[in-house]
């Protein structure tokens, strides 16, 4: 029998979307008669020299005069897009005036705040003219230490209104997680925050402040946002240190430096666990292109809603949110723990704030299924009508979970992409149905397949997820990559002139996408490939486990699949526990699924942003180091991983 949808929209909802009205605009334009949304898709990439530029024009981002759609005389490796035009990423984001919210700031302790359009234009006016009397220039790097705050948006768009380039870790890093990242691109200026509120405890940011300034010889000036004390206290001790306050000026004049489209917006980066981290560069053009693709056509964002995503300013999804600038819509910002001090601490805040969209990863959609609270019964949600899911395949039972916790009559939008792209490569569709376990679609103008060990693209079967043809929001480059060899190391080496992501995944007979994993993480017992989110998926069906992570642990010429079980507190396991998480995934996957060995742990690492790190532990259990700790929000974590005997051979 056929796999039904959770939800299928109707016909009248899709006649109101924007993707829906973007279809009826091309072909009212270019003469097409497309019906769905497959076929506006399939054009998307054969025609990219239609629609990239009407995209933008759809998007009110102006473009002006440019030599061509996209320059590949050099190969897919160093396209041009839009050569000769110029814009601000910035300038874009403030286009909105007026008196409506432009941000609301909620924390943890209770605190709310509300800028308006009009006090953010005027705000970041301030910031960008005492930026350029601290020197700061085209080029130069701004580096934020930031919760997830307005004064991060602002510091942010004022440096990109400048030309000058953004880059951000949140608080939650430790010192050398920060050296590693801010020391390689070398910024002028520091904005960090006194501190931060998490779990019910204030955490003070100031020592570790001065160690940063006092390692990064660059830094000239650094400007102390007060987080939890009015006065802050140690400036005196910090070269270069002024309040926040007393750093803006009292010229709120607006100007925007126009760059080219290419020209470097912002600095993110690789989770590092392997080693330094990559300093991947975005563009101002593609990631104005993109992120509007993306938050109007693909989310269906409207000016006036309110659109949340519980993300810290570490994670690319603070990017992808604060572009929702452009749309119109209200940012509702949130820094602190999500289950502080109660299970429901973000429902209870999109109730009040009466949120359209609500985003978060797959693992808090997991940890909230656990926790026993559901929003449809505890909270009014009128107004909610998208749950987005990324950082991590979300389940079947967690879409399950979306529509009987949650609310019937949603879309939800699992997504895909990464820090590489700054954006998606597979995502929601509000005018398609949403199957358990799969991304609604492959995203406008991304000509994504996945290819099997020969090289051919393939449907219904799994492999690696590749991009054929070039797309505006590739990475510039690499900070510090002067010959590109990194950077082609990175996508290009698996084959020629295509874009490879590294993930591992399935186009479906519904033009949906599963992904299985990161391919890097790939299970190959007896020779067969499996992916770690086949594993889990079963796993977390177990009430006891809370998380899960599967490694392969080589033996005698083959692999054998172990896995790590953290429990519910005071939970031990024994073998009915073993034995039925055996016949779970034996029941509900294959044999070669089921692990060899199941060994409890008292917690699994995870990056800053929240996604379990496979690699860190495949490492120690082969006796290997990890080299990069201080990328791991739960470095403790990994000693227990060491000498293992349950794990001898």
């Amino acid at each position: 029998m056929s796999e039904q949808p959770l939800w299928t929209p109707t016909p009248e909802h899709i006649e109101q979307t924007q993707i829906w009205q973007f279809l009826q605009s091309v072909n009212k334009k270019f003469g097409y008669q497309f019906s769905n949304y497959d076929e506006l898709y399939t054009w998307s990439c054969e025609q990219r020299e239609e629609f990239w530029p009407y995209l933008s024009e759809y998007l009110d981002i102006p473009l002006g005069d440019y030599a061509s759609v996209v320059d590949e005389t050099q190969g897919m490796f160093a396209a041009k897009w839009f050569p000769g035009t110029t814009l601000n990423y910035a300038e874009q984001l403030l286009r909105h005036k007026g008196s409506k919210a432009a941000i609301v700031f909620r924390c943890e302790n209770g605190l709310r705040r509300e800028i308006s359009r009009d006090q953010l234009r005027e705000n970041v006016g301030r910031a960008a003219n005492a930026l350029r009397k601290a020197g700061i220039q085209q080029g130069d790097r701004v580096a934020g230490f930031m919760p997830n705050m307005p004064e991060t948006i602002i510091m942010m768009l004022a440096a990109t209104s400048l030309g000058a380039i953004w880059s951000s870790c949140s608080p939650d890093f430790g010192s050398q997680g920060v050296l590693d990242r801010f020391g390689q691109i070398e910024p002028k200026l520091l904005i960090a925050a006194d501190g931060y509120a998490y779990n019910g405890k204030t955490i003070d940011c100031m020592p570790r402040i001065a160690e940063l300034v006092d390692q990064i010889s660059s830094i000239e000036t650094v400007v102390v946002v007060p987080f939890f004390q009015e006065g802050i206290s140690g400036l005196e001790n910090i070269r270069g240190s002024i309040a926040f306050l007393d750093f803006l000026g009292d010229d709120p004049t607006l100007t925007f430096t126009q760059v080219p489209f290419d020209h470097p917006l912002c600095i993110l980066y690789s989770s590092g666990t392997t080693g330094v981290p990559k300093c991947i560069v975005h563009g101002h053009g593609g990631t104005l292109l993109q992120h509007g693709k993306e938050l109007v056509l693909h989310t269906d964002l409207r000016a006036g809603e309110k659109f949340f995503y519980f993300t810290t300013c570490g994670w690319m999804m603070w990017n992808w949110l604060v572009s929702g600038l452009m749309t119109g819509a209200t940012l509702v910002l949130f820094d602190g723990s999500p289950f502080y001090p109660s299970s429901g601490v973000l429902w209870e805040i999109a109730e009040q704030e009466n949120t359209s969209v609500f985003g978060t990863s797959a693992r808090y959609l997991g940890a909230l299924q656990k926790s026993g609270f559901e929003p449809a019964k505890e909270c009014a949600l009128p107004k909610l009508r998208s749950v987005l899911s990324t950082g991590s395949p979300l389940p079947h039972e967690g879409f399950e979970f979306v529509y009987s916790g949650i609310g019937s009559d949603l879309v939800l939008s699992s997504i895909s992409g990464g820090t590489d792209i700054v954006s998606c490569f597979a995502l929601g569709n509000p005018v398609k149905p949403v199957y358990r376990g799969q991304l609604q679609c492959r995203g406008l103008g991304m000509d994504v397949q996945f290819y099997d060990d020969a090289g051919q693209p393939v449907t219904g079967e799994r492999g690696e997820l590749v991009c054929q043809k070039s797309f505006p929001s590739r990475p510039v480059m690499f900070w510090g990559d002067k010959d590109g060899s990194r950077y082609r190391k990175a996508y290009y080496a698996s084959y020629d002139n295509i874009w490879a992501h590294g993930d591992y995944g399935e186009l479906t007979p519904q033009n949906g996408v599963i992904i299985h994993g990161r391919s890097d993480a790939v299970l190959n017992p007896g020779g067969v490939r499996i992916g770690t989110a086949e594993i889990y998926r079963q796993v977390e069906k177990i009430e006891e486990v809370l998380e899960s992570l599967a490694v392969g642990q080589k033996i005698d010429g083959d692999e054998r699949v172990v896995l790590f079980v953290r429990l519910r507190d005071n939970l031990t396991l024994g073998e009915p526990l073993q034995d039925r998480i055996r016949k779970t995934i034996r029941k509900n996957a294959t044999p070669r699924h089921v692990p060899a060995v199941i060994v409890q742990a008292p917690d699994l690492p995870r990056t800053v942003s929240g996604k379990l790190t496979e690699l860190a532990v495949r490492a120690l259990i082969h006796g290997e180091e990890v080299k990069n700790t201080d990328a791991l929000a739960n470095p403790d974590s990994l000693v227990f991983f060491k000498d293992l005997p349950q794990l001898q051979v």
